[in-house]
C-alpha cells in the first residue's frame, strides 16, 4: 500500500513544478507558484498531450478535472484564458494549468480524457465565446434559446441587447433589442448613505401625524400631539357589525324583561 497523501499539500509546490517540466517538456511555456498554488502555463497544441502527462504520470498523477474557467483580457492580443484545475487524490495537491485563446482559435477539447469537460466546455463557450475543437455538443448551456452575445466578456453590456416580455397580441413570450428610456430619467451621484434630497411619491405621508395606536416609532410625546390633532377619522364599528344597526348605551337596553317589539305577529291563524 503506498503511502497516505501528506498533511500538508503546499511543500508540493517546488516538487511539482519540476515534475511538469520534465514531463510536459517544450509546451510548458511558464510554471510559477502565486498565492501558494501552481501555474502552469500551456500552448494550445500541446495542451492534450500535457493534460496526459499530468494524468498519468507517477509523481503527478492529477485525476479529476474540477472545473474549467475563461478569464477575459481585452488588452492582450490573445485576450482570453482557459483556466482548468486538477485535483490529485493520491497527492493531496491542486494545480490550475492556463491556455492561451481568442475568439477565433479553438482549444483541443479534453473530452477524451475526462468526459465531464463536455459540460465545463459548454459552460466556457456560453459565457466568453472561447471555442473547443473535438467537442461533439458544443452548445449553449446557461442561456436561453436565441441569446446573442457572451455575458461574462468584459465588454458584454450590462442590460445585454435583447430583452422579452409576453406579447398579449402574439399569445407568447418575444425577445425585442433593449430599450433604455432616458427622457424621463434623472441621474444623481450622491452617496445614499448621505441621504437623498428629492422627495419620493408617499414621502409626504411621513410627515403626517398618526392616530393614536398607529403602529409607529415614534415616541410617547408624539403619540399624545398626534392625538390632539384634528382630523377625519373612520368612526369605530360596532361590535357586532354588520348586524348591529346601534351600540347599546346601558343595561336597560338590553331587553332583558322586555318582551320583543313583534311578538306575536305572524303567529295569528
Amino acid at each position: 500500500m503506498r503511502a497516505p497523501a501528506p498533511a500538508w499539500a503546499a511543500s508540493l509546490n517546488e516538487a511539482t513544478i519540476e515534475a511538469a517540466r520534465r514531463a510536459i517538456g517544450a509546451a510548458l511555456t511558464d510554471a510559477v507558484e502565486v498565492a501558494g498554488e501552481v501555474q502552469l502555463h500551456v500552448t494550445r497544441d500541446g495542451l492534450v498531450a500535457a493534460m496526459t502527462a499530468l494524468r498519468d504520470k507517477p509523481g503527478l498523477e492529477y485525476q479529476q478535472l474540477m472545473e474549467i474557467a475563461g478569464v477575459d483580457y481585452p488588452d492582450r492580443a490573445e485576450r482570453f484564458e482557459v483556466v482548468y484545475c486538477l485535483l490529485s487524490l493520491t497527492r493531496n495537491h491542486r494545480l490550475h494549468v492556463h491556455v492561451p485563446a481568442t475568439e477565433d482559435t479553438p482549444v483541443p477539447s479534453v473530452t477524451g480524457l475526462w468526459p465531464v469537460a463536455g459540460w465545463l466546455e459548454r459552460e466556457v463557450y456560453d459565457m466568453f465565446g472561447v471555442l473547443f475543437a473535438g467537442n461533439r455538443d458544443l452548445r449553449r448551456i446557461l442561456t436561453d434559446y436565441g441569446f446573442r452575445g457572451h455575458p461574462f466578456r468584459k465588454d458584454f453590456p450590462l442590460t445585454g441587447y435583447t430583452e422579452l416580455r409576453y406579447s398579449e397580441e402574439q399569445k407568447r413570450v418575444v425577445y425585442e433589442p433593449v430599450k433604455l428610456a432616458q427622457d424621463f430619467r434623472t441621474f444623481d451621484f450622491m452617496s445614499p448613505w448621505e441621504g437623498a434630497e428629492y422627495v419620493l411619491p408617499g414621502d409626504e405621508k411621513a410627515k403626517l401625524p398618526e392616530a393614536k395606536g398607529a403602529p409607529s416609532p415614534v415616541t410617547a410625546t408624539q403619540v399624545q400631539k398626534a392625538d390632539a390633532v384634528a382630523s377625519d377619522k373612520a368612526a369605530p364599528p360596532a361590535p357586532s357589525e354588520p348586524y348591529a344597526k346601534k351600540d347599546a348605551e346601558g343595561t336597560a337596553d338590553t331587553g332583558a324583561g322586555k318582551p320583543h317589539p313583534h311578538a306575536g305577529e305572524g303567529n295569528e291563524k
